[in-house]
């Protein structure tokens, strides 16, 4: 043979020993592949779940401000005195731009749209004039306004826009509703009344209708579009005429009334987001406290509104950061169990390369070159991934290079430790484990008491994540889920010795010897069952505090509307309520009268002093009770309110603790002007259908009050029980009895109710709870959690059975020569993991329920309950899905085993070297 051919051919062989890290990754594709696929898992994990924080929240509080009345809103500047002339006050106007500029930073770049007014409310005026209505009847108290943007918000129907001129009758303009109740048209002349004997005078000069009633310009102002017509005897007409700032300063000073002149600004909230609430909320705080002209105050809610919503962010925040450190706890775990897997695989090549000289470094080192080539793209292409997703988030969170950092590592780490000790031969994997060194013991201690000083920190500091997350008390949690795991390790074998030793007894050798290879530790060790408990107590830490809130919003829901559903409004006939039980759908009735802001007296005679002032509510208690029972609401409606009857006495009465301390054993309240004296039959915190921020109260029995024929109690709501209503006909038989109402008082033919009737449901009060604040986010917790941890359970089963197929597989072929059936090989597989499943299931559905119990208020879940304490309640719902996990796990093991099977050929595995598998 020649020398070239020689060489040829120790060629060759060179080639194949020196193959290259890509031909390995080839080679070991599916090990590469999984830890991968877990990798950018959890690097979108990572990357999206804050993005989608931030979007959800964001959108939560534009929402929240965009919903907020304009009181709260806006920021208004305010200052009441009498105009300078009336150039002084023209030029009041001027001021509006340069009051923007000063508010406090970043205010001023956040300010959309800003309003000037000078006015006289209506309250400060008294209004005659020549036509019929005005010179005669009820009081009309008339306000005048002269606001920027008003004659770009009005298309006019008659005359021309206000324009006063120096030394003339100030001009004013109505709108059409304004105009058609008091008989008015342009060139008509209206006569105001200050509260002195000063008189001005005034023309109409023309007729407009709104572009737009819901335009804010018109925010301040809903009597210049639709004035208030009585419908009690003694009450005056209200409404305000619309005028220039010549004009408002002409009536101001003929009358001697002082204007109250206003800079509105409203804050753009498109231009919002979290990152600047604090910032928005201190600068609307200090706005508050500065006093921009002289005798000027600031009215705004903006600031308490931002407080409230922090609150919420902080909260969903907490509740985000344990959620998401127990899934990536998990993710974790599988990326361990992944790479111990793999070492495993290689156990037999890393172990040659050692044989043959090879140093740790060098086993690392080749370990490493194949990882570097997969991993840290993976974990790049996770986070590129994770960007797609909405959201802000300043550039690249640190985790995700310590994940690519530890994707990379895990392996060679694994083999270097696997291979301290060159040893040749193989180790049965299915012999009961060894007595646990000290050091494990150690270490398993230290994880105990490191998640009781946890919990015990956490109960008492808070999770607080304003200043950042804490990764220890986040981790709590976890640490908790490690440590019930770490117990149910060693107290499971116990339990399976008894079982393994009753089922030797029993005929049939397959739960013998599924329990004998669960009690000797296969597939049960701490890695899957770790992995497992830490999954199933993010998914029912998540399911309960999903419940949790649920029935807290549920128990504000039945406060706020305790039937199922409440008509409102001004004053209904006396007979209304037969006419409303004939409508479609409707199944019971009852009448009820609330007014805020009541007196409250020491008794119904001349010399009674004033305790104060409540809420009262009039209610027929055995109608109420009806309602409430047939609507399914969970509320109880006290006896003394069901059992009240008429008599000459004082009638029982259910009062707040705030009115029962300052009323004693009794006292008299005002309903609809007439006072009736009342006994404290019972002290409650809440009443259905006050809602849940009344501290002051009083709850009479309507069918126990002395009658009237001449002054009935006139009921301005009404609690209807039924499903599938009409509710258009509901509607209109409510504004129907409340015209003829107005008209009984009026005596005059009335087009339409002062308030139009509205219905408010128990479903859609309920619905609405979820759509404030940061739900979006608290919602997006619950699925986080719910579906990725019970995702990630189904996975580390599958890794418990993977682990450990090689050896099941020499199991199944030695027993099928002994007439094992498919069959039966599931079945044996089952006795394997229901230990595994089921004390997982167990334990970390315990810690799942356990940990909103021990973190308490720590997880601020009352922000989210608004007036009611959210306390643990745990679903049934949650134990079927827990049992049914149980379930799933099981058959995605079945799932695995299956596929493994098919693969590994198992009459082939005792040819194929069995103890080196």
């Amino acid at each position: 043979m020649s020398a070239d051919m020689r060489q040829g051919n120790d060629r060759r062989p060179s080639r194949r020993r020196g193959a290259g890290p890509v031909r390995r990754v080839r080679a070991f594709a599916a090990q590469a592949g999984l830890l991968a696929v877990l990798g950018l898992v959890a690097a979108v994990l990572l990357t999206a779940g804050p993005r989608l924080s931030t979007e959800y929240a964001d959108s939560g509080l534009r929402a929240d401000v965009a919903a907020l009345p304009h009181l709260i809103r806006d920021v208004i500047i305010t200052t009441r005195q009498l105009p300078d002339g009336v150039d002084g006050a023209v030029a009041q106007a001027s001021h509006l731009n340069r009051l923007a500029t000063t508010l406090p930073a970043p205010l001023p770049q956040l300010v959309d749209q800003r309003w000037h007014s000078a006015t006289i409310a209506p309250a400060d005026f008294t209004a005659t004039g020549d036509a019929p209505p005005m010179d005669g009847g009820a009081i009309k108290q008339v306000g005048v306004t002269a606001q920027t943007g008003l004659a770009e918000a009005v298309d006019l129907r008659a005359g021309a826009w206000p324009r006063t001129v120096a030394g003339q009758p100030a001009q004013v303009a109505l709108s059409e509703r304004v105009a058609e109740v008091f008989a008015l048209k342009p060139g008509d002349r209206l006569r105001f009344a200050g509260r002195g004997f000063a008189r001005g005078e005034a023309v109409v000069s023309g007729i407009f209708a709104p572009r737009r009633a819901t335009d804010p310009a018109w925010d301040d102002l809903p009597y210049a579009l639709d004035p208030f017509v009585p419908a009690v005897d003694g009450e005056p007409y209200i409404a305000v005429a619309v005028t220039d700032s010549a004009g408002a300063a002409t009536l101001s000073l003929a009358t001697d009334t002082p204007l109250t002149f206003s800079w509105r600004y409203r804050l753009d909230e498109d231009r919002l987001d979290t990152a600047i609430l604090d910032a928005v909320t201190t600068a609307v705080t200090e706005a508050r406290r500065t006093q921009f002209m002289p005798a000027s105050t600031v009215q705004t809610g903006l600031d308490t509104a931002g407080v409230r919503f922090a609150g919420q962010l902080a909260a969903v925040g907490a509740l985000v950061a344990v959620v998401q450190a127990g899934l990536v706890a998990s993710l974790l775990g599988l990326i361990l169990l992944a790479a111990a897997l793999t070492v495993q695989r290689r156990r037999e090549e890393l172990a040659l390369l050692r044989s043959r000289g090879a140093s740790l470094t060098a086993v690392a080192r080749r370990l490493g070159a194949e990882s570097v080539l997969v991993q840290p793209a993976a974990v790049a292409a996770g986070w590129l991934l994770g960007t797609r997703a909405p959201g802000h988030a300043d550039g690249v969170p640190w985790t995700v290079p310590a994940l690519a950092v530890l994707t990379t590592a895990v392996v060679p780490v694994l083999a270097v430790h696997a291979q301290r000790r060159v040893t040749f031969v193989a180790r049965r994997q299915d012999l009961t484990r060894a007595r646990p060194s000290a050091r494990r013991l150690t270490a398993e201690a230290a994880v105990l008491a490191a998640a009781v000083a946890g919990v015990l920190l956490l109960r008492r500091r808070g999770l607080d994540t304003d200043g950042g997350v804490d990764a220890y008390l986040v981790s709590v949690p976890v640490l908790l889920a490690v440590a019930t795991a770490l117990v149910a390790l060693r107290l499971l074998p116990w339990p399976l010795r008894l079982v393994d030793r009753l089922a030797a007894r029993a005929r049939g050798a397959l739960l013998f010897l599924g329990a004998a290879r669960a009690g000797r530790g296969a597939p049960i060790t701490i890695g899957p069952l770790a992995v497992l408990i830490v999954a199933v107590s993010t998914g029912v830490f998540s399911a309960v505090v999903a419940t949790t809130v649920d029935a807290a919003r549920d128990r504000a829901a039945d406060l706020a509307v305790p039937a199922d559903a409440w008509l409102t409004g001004y004053a209904f006939t006396p007979d209304a309520a037969d006419r409303l039980a004939a409508v479609d759908g409707v199944d019971a009735v009852a009448g009820v009268w609330t007014e805020a802001n009541r007196r409250v007296l020491s008794g119904a005679d001349a010399g009674a002093r004033t305790l104060g002032q409540a809420r009262v509510l009039v209610v027929d208690g055995p109608a109420f009770a009806r309602v409430v029972e047939r609507s399914g609401v969970d509320v109880d409606v006290p006896a003394a309110l069901r059992t009240a009857a008429r008599g000459d006495g004082p009638v029982p009465a259910v009062v707040s603790p705030a009115v029962a301390a300052d009323v004693g054993a009794g006292a008299a309240a005002d309903v609809q002007n007439r006072l009736y004296p009342f006994t404290v039959a019972q002290v409650a915190d809440a009443f259905p259908g006050l809602g849940t921020d009344v501290e002051r109260f009083i709850v009479l029995p309507w069918q126990a009050l002395p009658e009237y024929a001449q002054t009935p109690v006139i009921p301005n709501r009404f609690l209807l029980a039924g499903t599938d209503v009409a509710e258009a006909k509901l509607l209109r038989v409510g504004d129907d009895v409340q015209r003829q109402r107005q008209e009984a008082v009026l005596g005059t033919p009335v087009a339409e109710p002062e308030i139009p009737a509205a219905l408010d449901t128990w479903a859609a009060h309920r619905d609405g709870l979820e759509r404030t604040g940061a739900n979006a986010v608290l919602a997006l917790a619950f699925v986080l959690g719910g579906v990725g941890g019970t995702a990630l359970a189904v996975l580390a089963v599958g890794f418990a059975v993977v682990a450990d197929v090689r050896g099941r597989g020499r199991v199944l072929s030695r027993l099928r020569t002994m007439g094992l059936s498919v069959g039966h090989g599931r079945r044996l597989l089952v006795y394997e993991l229901v230990p595994l499943v089921g004390v997982a299931a167990l334990a970390g559905g315990a810690v799942g329920v356990a940990l909103p119990w021990l973190l308490g208020r720590t997880l601020g879940l009352d922000a989210f309950t608004p007036g009611v304490t959210a306390r643990a309640h745990l679903d049934p719902l949650v134990v079927g899905g827990v049992l049914a996990l149980v379930v799933v796990g099981l058959l995605a093991g079945l799932a695995v085993e299956n596929l493994a099977n098919r693969r590994m050929r198992l009459g082939e595995v005792l040819r194929v070297g069995e103890e080196n598998a």
